[in-house]
C-alpha cells in the first residue's frame, strides 16, 4: 500500500542555516500555532477512544502506550504522570518504548522494526481483553507498533492510535484510530517537532479526560494527588481550606491524619 508522508515532506521553509536566532524562533512558532487546530479537527476520534478506555477502565482494565523513539517517550511521560496526579496504581496507565527503558534517553538500533516484540513486552504484564492498547507513531508505519495492534486483535483486545498521516497502515490497524495532520514540519521529517508536539496534546486529553470522567478530579481540583513534596502539601492544605471552614493549621492536621485531600474533606464532613 502506498500513501503520502506529510510529515516527511519538505519544510516550506528553505535555506534554515541563513536564518537568524530571531527568523527561526519566530518561524517555528507559526507552524507550531497550526498544531492545536488540527487536534481540534480530531476531538470526534479522540472522544471515541477515550469512552472506550473508560468503558473498560470501569471493568478493572487497563491503558497500555506502545511506540518507538519520541512516540515511545511521550507515552512513558503520559503514563508516568497519572499516579501522582490522580492518585492511581502505577499500573493502571503503562508505557512501553521499543528496545526497554534504555531506550527512553539513547535509541536502540532497529528496535522498532520489529513487528513481533511489543506483544512479548505487553505480555510482561498479562495484558487482557479489558485492557485498551494505544500505539503511538508520527509516521503511521512503525513495524513494532502495528504489529503489536495486529496481536492485541487476534486477543480480542481494544486498540487506538495516534498518528499524523492520513491512510497509514497504523490508522487502518487500529480500531480507534486518531489521526492529527500537522503537515511538513519546520525540518523537514524532523516529527518531534509538530507531530510530537500533536501527540502530547492528544495524550495530555486522553488521560485527563479519561481520569476526570473515573472521578479522579472534585470540581477543578486534583483531590487525589499523591503529596510527595512541600509543595504538593501545600496545594493540598488549601485545597481543604476551600472545600470545609478550617484554618490552614487545621486543615493541615487533617491533611496528615487523612495522607489525602479527597479523605481529609470526607472525613471532616462526616462528623457534621
Amino acid at each position: 500500500m502506498t500513501f503520502t508522508k506529510t510529515t516527511e515532506q519538505s519544510s516550506k521553509y528553505e535555506h534554515l542555516e541563513k536564518m537568524s536566532v530571531q527568523e527561526l524562533l519566530s518561524n517555528i512558532n507559526q507552524e507550531d500555532k497550526t498544531v492545536p487546530l488540527a487536534v481540534e479537527k480530531a476531538i470526534p476520534q479522540i472522544e471515541t477512544l477515550v469512552t472506550e478506555i473508560v468503558t473498560k477502565m470501569k471493568l478493572g482494565g487497563r491503558l497500555f502506550y506502545i511506540g518507538a523513539g519520541t512516540s515511545g517517550r511521550l507515552g512513558i511521560v503520559d503514563a508516568s504522570e497519572c499516579p501522582p496526579t490522580f492518585g492511581v496504581p502505577y499500573d493502571l496507565v503503562n508505557g512501553i518504548i521499543a528496545g526497554g527503558d534504555k531506550a527512553i534517553r539513547r535509541a536502540v538500533e532497529n528496535a522498532e522494526d520489529n513487528a513481533t516484540q511489543a506483544w512479548k513486552d505487553l505480555e510482561e504484564h498479562d495484558i487482557n481483553k479489558n485492557d485498551v492498547v494505544i500505539g503511538i507513531a508520527a509516521s503511521g508505519t512503525t513495524p513494532y507498533v502495528i504489529g503489536g495492534l495486529e496481536a492485541c486483535h487476534q486477543k480480542n483486545i481494544s486498540t487506538g492510535c495516534i498518528t499524523c498521516n492520513v491512510g497509514s497502515p497504523l490508522a487502518l490497524t487500529a480500531k480507534f484510530p486518531i489521526v492529527v495532520v500537522v503537515g511538513p514540519e519546520f525540518v523537514t521529517g524532523s516529527s518531534r517537532m509538530k507531530a510530537g508536539t500533536a501527540q502530547k496534546l492528544v495524550l495530555n486529553m486522553i488521560s485527563t479526560t479519561a481520569m476526570i470522567q473515573l472521578g479522579k478530579v472534585k470540581g477543578n481540583k486534583m483531590v487525589d494527588m499523591q503529596l510527595s513534596n512541600n509543595k504538593l502539601v501545600d496545594r493540598g492544605v488549601k485545597m481543604i481550606m476551600g472545600e470545609i471552614p478550617v484554618s490552614y493549621e487545621e486543615a493541615s492536621s487533617l491533611l496528615n491524619q487523612f495522607g489525602s485531600v479527597r479523605k481529609a474533606v470526607d472525613g471532616y464532613n462526616s462528623k457534621f
